[in-house]
């Protein structure tokens, strides 16, 4: 559960997190044996699609790989435009 104490005097009651929240701090924490993501070969060039978030469904190549943030930047085309965008490894899928 998280949530402030009041906001303008207001009490507030504790929001309680959602279970893929939890998931993503745990594995950030390493409290979670979640190994697969880091068993995962993203090497920069490969190709991948986005599975989730506001660039759902666009595809791109990988720029840079970052696993102590379990992070990627990739490069989509949005609008004609090559754009880079940072997500993490849970947001994108390998394509083949």
């Amino acid at each position: 559960m998280v949530g402030s104490k009041s906001v303008k005097g207001k009490r507030l009651d504790p929001i309680a997190l959602k279970p893929n929240e939890v998931k993503r701090i745990k594995s950030i924490l390493n409290e979670e044996g979640d190994e697969k993501k880091l068993d995962i070969q993203l090497n920069t060039g490969d190709p991948v699609k986005v599975t989730s978030g506001p660039f759902n469904n666009f595809s791109g190549n990988i720029l840079e790989v970052n696993l102590e943030k379990l992070k990627v930047k990739v490069m989509v085309s949005i609008f004609g435009r090559k754009t880079p965008i940072e997500l993490e490894l849970t947001q994108i899928e390998k394509e083949k």
